[in-house]
């Protein structure tokens, strides 16, 4: 068998999978890329238009909040200052230093200015006034006080049931006695107070005292009118 017959026989006997491959390659590369431009094409010509949304924000007008004013803190309280520290004086005391030694003999009346002259008594019979006192008046006579109330009481009052209390001023001298009277604190009725201001005058007392003395004195009493 020569060269020539030995060339024919490969060239006739059949290719591999793998060199087929490689014959193949070009082809279907080039096809891909083909068939890649030809669908991009056709996507972004037939598939539908997009647009974002509008996503902006409106804010509203800021306000703008004045700050508040400056405020003066007040300066620090000044430091308590200490006390003066004592100082002991250097003046010198005369040892001999003695006091006399009093006693009553030594004194004289010969120097003394006159004693004051007395002043007038006032009146306090004419209107009510304090005096001084520790034992209060008592009444002595009630049973006559509450008889002649029975006759004093104005008929046409005691009649249509009007009543009432009379507080009234009594002047008592130093026997107990009422030497003047006025109205204190009325009733309302004109009638009442005017029989209040007589049935006073039969009352008896006994007479004031401050301490070992009496005195003459106002006090107050109620007289109360009950219609039956």
């Amino acid at each position: 068998m020569n060269e020539n017959n030995l060339s024919d026989l490969v060239a006739a006997a059949p290719s591999t999978a793998n060199e087929r491959f490689k014959q193949s390659f070009s082809s279907w590369f080039w096809g891909s890329i083909t068939a890649a431009v030809v669908l991009h094409f056709a996507v972004f010509e037939f598939w539908p238009q997009m647009e974002t949304a509008d996503v902006s924000i409106n804010a509203d007008e800021m306000e703008v909040v004045a700050p508040p004013p400056d405020v003066d803190i007040p300066p620090p309280p000044e430091a308590i200052r200490r006390p003066a520290t004592p100082v002991i004086s250097t003046a010198a005391i005369d040892e001999d230093l003695t006091i006399e030694t009093t006693t009553f003999d030594t004194w004289t009346t010969d120097d003394l200015p006159p004693p004051p002259e007395e002043a007038e008594t006032a009146d306090i019979s004419q209107a009510p006034q304090f005096v001084v006192h520790t034992v209060r008046p008592k009444l002595l006579n009630e049973t006559d006080v509450n008889r002649t109330l029975e006759r004093e009481y104005p008929a046409l009052l005691k009649d249509a049931g009007i009543g009432g209390t009379t507080t009234v001023w009594m002047f008592i001298d130093e026997e107990g006695v009422v030497q003047n009277q006025q109205v204190r604190e009325g009733s309302g009725h004109a009638g009442l107070d005017n029989a209040a201001l007589k049935i006073v005058t039969v009352a008896r007392f006994s007479p004031a005292q401050n301490r070992d003395k009496t005195v003459a004195l106002w006090i107050s009493m109620d007289i109360k009118f009950v219609a039956n």
